[in-house]
């Protein structure tokens, strides 16, 4: 058993998941009944993540500023304007999409008993409130903006403190990166339980008669994090993106495709960013941030469904008016909440662009939802692995500034 072990563990993580993503289709395919336990390990996974991943934001974020040298270069500036711009551009492809390839739909039920957010000042306040957050509280919502404040608040008050209490803090920080060495392992196991949990609850008929919707907002999204994505970090750090883009997609966007929370990836997206060699002081407090408010697969989700519903309605946008629902939908997306289906609920407010009634935005979040088991799990996949792709794309950038030799394994 041990010898056995001992060669699992010289595979590769990312050859591991696919193992378990086969034998999960295998199993839902073949022996659903009798394989019907197989579920529990992929909501052990998420549910192993989403425990570790607000300890770890807060202890990692912590130890790093508390330890930060003065005029340590942490490259937070152009990592956030990478997000920003990420997040139009993908808006901006999206409505231009729609245009070309405008998308009818048959309105479905709205989604009960849920309250969209009324306005875009409404987003912004709810962001602004979750920054002073009771920090208890902020841990146990997985609030991540106000995980990220009280982190950053307390890694300040610390910078003067003795040595002994920064050591405290750096072997607590290890240690819970420890922890989230052994999460990821199960990642197989988790994929495996996620994949099967996934093709017997939900299938894929319900989604054959929303193809013409599928195609368009997957298309983008793929368009996205293959085109649009490395163009960006082309321009930034001056040499192939492809390898870093595969690694990114292949390291974070897999994870991200069955967990379909941009938050529960955080873990897996530090432990890459780990691999990639990239500095502690920057990627503790980008990925973070990123799960909140680099969201390019959201600002798809919402461009595209609020055209949808646009032109089932038969209502003419003129030119100036698409390019206020791009940026309209980028800072909804920066709103939106790193949990499965947090997009859908900002249609109704991009609707409102265009004098649609909330009711009927509603019936457009209800398409969402039946389509969500693939437009979700993309849409993370995009946001999740832009994250790492960003973050490692303006460390790079210095790296190239300094004549550090860039390699991706």
């Amino acid at each position: 058993m041990k010898s056995l072990l001992q060669k699992w563990n010289r595979v590769s993580l990312v050859k591991q998941i696919i193992l378990g993503l086969i034998v999960g289709i295998i199993l839902a395919v073949t022996i659903p009944e009798v394989a019907k336990p197989v579920a529990i390990l992929g909501s052990l996974f998420v549910g192993a993540l989403k425990a570790i991943a607000p300890v770890l934001v807060l202890i990692l974020v912590m130890s790093a500023i508390a330890q930060h040298k003065s005029g340590h270069q942490t490259n937070m500036k152009s990592i956030i304007v990478l997000y920003l711009l990420g997040t139009f551009l993908a808006s901006l492809i999206a409505v231009i999409v729609s245009f070309i390839f405008p998308v009818g739909l048959t309105l479905a039920d709205g989604a009960e008993g849920i309250a969209p957010p009324s306005g875009v000042t409404e987003v912004l306040k709810t962001l602004l409130m979750n920054v002073v957050d009771n920090p208890v509280n902020a841990i146990m919502n997985a609030n991540y903006i106000g995980i990220l404040a009280w982190a950053i608040v307390l890694g300040l008050a610390l910078r003067n403190a003795a040595d002994t209490t920064k050591t405290l803090i750096a072997n607590f920080s290890d240690a819970v990166s420890k922890v989230v060495a052994w999460v990821i392992k199960l990642a197989p196991l988790g994929i495996m339980g996620l994949v099967f949990q996934s093709i017997t609850t939900n299938g894929l008929e319900s989604l054959l008669s929303y193809g013409k919707l599928l195609a368009v907002l997957i298309g983008c999204m793929v368009f996205v994090a293959l085109v649009v994505n490395p163009i960006i970090v082309f321009a930034v750090i001056r040499q192939n993106p492809y390898p870093l883009v595969f690694k990114c997609l292949k390291e974070s966007g897999i994870t991200a495709f069955f967990t379909r929370s941009s938050a529960s990836n955080i873990p897996v997206n530090m432990r890459l960013c780990e691999n990639l060699g990239l500095d502690k002081n920057s990627y503790s407090v980008s990925i973070p941030l990123g799960a909140t408010i680099n969201m390019a697969g959201a600002a798809v989700t919402i461009s595209v469904l609020t055209l949808a519903a646009v032109h089932t309605l038969g209502i003419q946008v003129d030119i100036p008016t698409a390019i206020i629902l791009s940026v309209l939908a980028a800072v909804c997306a920066c709103g939106a909440s790193g949990v499965a289906g947090g997009s859908l609920l900002l249609i109704p407010l991009a609707a409102s662009l265009f004098g649609i009634p909330t009711d009927i935005a509603m019936q457009i979040v209800g398409v969402g939802f039946i389509i969500g088991v693939l437009q979700d799990s993309f849409e993370t996949a995009l946001n999740s692995s832009t994250d790492v792709l960003f973050t490692a794309a303006a460390e790079f950038k210095e790296w190239r500034k300094e004549g550090k030799k860039i390699e991706i394994n």
